[in-house]
């Protein structure tokens, strides 16, 4: 496994229900290639919290994490904080 880190203001999609996020630095070339879905699985680590979800692609070559309320409740994390994530693949 590689471990990579990425720094980003956490964010909100605008739609009713939309996910909170951060998006990441890494492109899929960084992380040795997009998988045939466009999904990267991963061990994601946010402060104490450590998860495993996958990378999800927004569509123009770019990924994010999704966080969670409960991941944003146990780091007291709020839309529009910097954050620092690390992620293993």
């Amino acid at each position: 496994m590689k471990t990579f880190t990425s720094t980003g203001v956490v964010k909100k999609f605008p739609q009713k229900g939309g996910w909170t996020y951060v998006p990441i630095t890494q492109t899929y070339q960084d992380l040795g290639g997009k998988p045939k879905w466009g999904l990267v699985p991963a061990t994601i680590t946010l402060g104490a919290t450590t998860w495993k979800k996958s990378l999800l692609p927004f569509g123009d070559g770019t990924l994010f994490v999704a966080l969670n309320d409960k991941v944003r409740k146990a780091e007291g994390v709020s839309v529009g904080d910097t954050v620092t994530i690390s992620f293993k693949i």
